[in-house]
């Protein structure tokens, strides 16, 4: 593997994290402020200034006015937006919407993506992917999928229950998993179905721990007889399995790319304020137990960046299946890691880092989910174990 990023990409990364610094982070409040009342005045004004920097959807090819990056680049560009809760927003590159427009742009029809990849492309909409289920339905084992696909004439009708599809109040439209077959491999299949369509009923929004702030609001859907045509069917029927793993692969690494730009981001803020602090006589910099806050977490930040570019390089070469244990490997270390830096610079800063004066406590409600989301640290420990047990992972490499 070579580290280096190539001229290019280390200049737009530069760029980046300049608009990150000297733009997003500023108006974080006033976007949070905003929300809350229903305006994205300062959002809007944001995602104008990344399009005019040439900044928008970098992850998608030149011809939907994206920079053509593989995951290696992404790597690079998305840390620096994740340093911001709001800056994969303002990039259009935020979760579920990127992931699934790249799973439009793989196995949508030209007519779906004229409709509904245009406009996502463009931020005049948003969306949803509804897979997971209230018990005993779907979750971390999507064996258990209980939303059902009947065929009809001219077309499908789907019957079940969605809950945890972030943002699906709002959406345009949502990507759902339906079961087709009793088959274990090919039982699923992934349909577009619109969020307006008969049959399609936001229950509620799942109250959490964490802000439900811009569209990361926990949506409940009921579907109750949806009927959709043919050409609602991503890939091919029998394929939900295959193209949902397509899709959450890189979406695994893309979250921990975002998840260690604010992990660094939270460190630089705690190096601020232990250089200055004073107690007991010395700077807390000073102290070894502070010291060991700070060299544990640079260590892991620095190991979980290592294991998401490995990850990342895989699946430049095409090496999906082979990448999955490493992107289980990368997304269980970042999630804990990311829970463990904002604990740690919590406790650093004391009563201040328990306030709200300080933004830890506030990122660290929303975190905590990234141990769950994408599959939760036990399902992925499965994976990694059992893959080493076959001789299929390699730890060395």
């Amino acid at each position: 593997m070579d580290f280096l990023l190539s001229e290019h990409l280390a200049r737009t990364r530069a760029r980046v994290r300049a608009f990150v610094d000297e733009h997003v982070i500023p108006a974080e409040a006033t976007v949070f402020a905003e929300d809350r009342e229903g305006r994205r005045d300062a959002l809007s004004r944001l995602q104008a200034s990344a399009r005019a920097e040439g900044l928008w959807v970098p992850h998608l090819p030149p011809a939907l006015g994206g920079l053509g990056l593989g995951p290696m680049g992404m790597c690079a560009l998305f840390r620096e937006m994740g340093r911001s809760p709001i800056g994969a927003k303002v990039f259009n590159c935020d979760a579920p919407d990127q992931g699934n427009m790249d799973l439009l742009l793989m196995a949508a029809s030209p007519a779906l993506q004229e409709r509904y990849l245009g406009p996502l492309v463009r931020a005049e909409v948003t969306s949803a992917f509804c897979m997971t289920e209230p018990a005993p339905g779907a979750g971390a084992d999507p064996t258990n999928l209980r939303t059902v696909a009947k065929a009809v004439p001219g077309g499908w009708e789907l019957t079940g229950r969605k809950w945890y599809s972030t943002g699906a109040r709002n959406a345009a439209f949502c990507i759902v998993m339906a079961r087709t077959s009793d088959d274990p491999k090919t039982g699923a299949t992934l349909f577009l179905v619109d969020r307006k369509a008969p049959g399609v009923t936001h229950v509620r929004d799942v109250p959490t721990m964490g802000d439900q702030v811009l569209d990361h609001h926990e949506g409940e859907l009921a579907f109750e007889g949806v009927t959709v045509g043919p050409e609602a069917v991503l890939g091919q029927v029998g394929e939900g399995f295959k193209l949902a793993q397509v899709r959450l692969v890189p979406a695994r690494l893309t979250h921990c790319m975002r998840w260690l730009g604010l992990a660094e981001r939270t460190l630089e803020l705690c190096r601020a304020y232990v250089t200055q602090r004073v107690s007991f006589g010395k700077e807390l910099a000073r102290h070894q137990l502070i010291q060991d806050f700070i060299a544990r977490n640079a260590m892991g930040i620095h190991a979980g960046n290592l294991m998401t570019l490995h990850a990342a390089w895989m699946l430049e070469q095409g090496q999906l299946r082979e990448a999955k244990p490493y992107s289980s490997m990368a997304k269980t270390h970042v999630a804990r890691l990311l829970c463990q830096v904002l604990d740690d610079a919590i406790q650093m800063h004391g009563g201040l880092g328990y306030s709200d004066d300080v933004p830890f406590s506030r990122w660290y409600r929303s975190a905590r989910a990234a141990r769950i989301a994408d599959g939760p640290d036990e399902v992925h420990l499965i994976t990694i174990a059992r893959d080493w047990l076959l001789g299929r992972l390699e730890v060395l490499v």
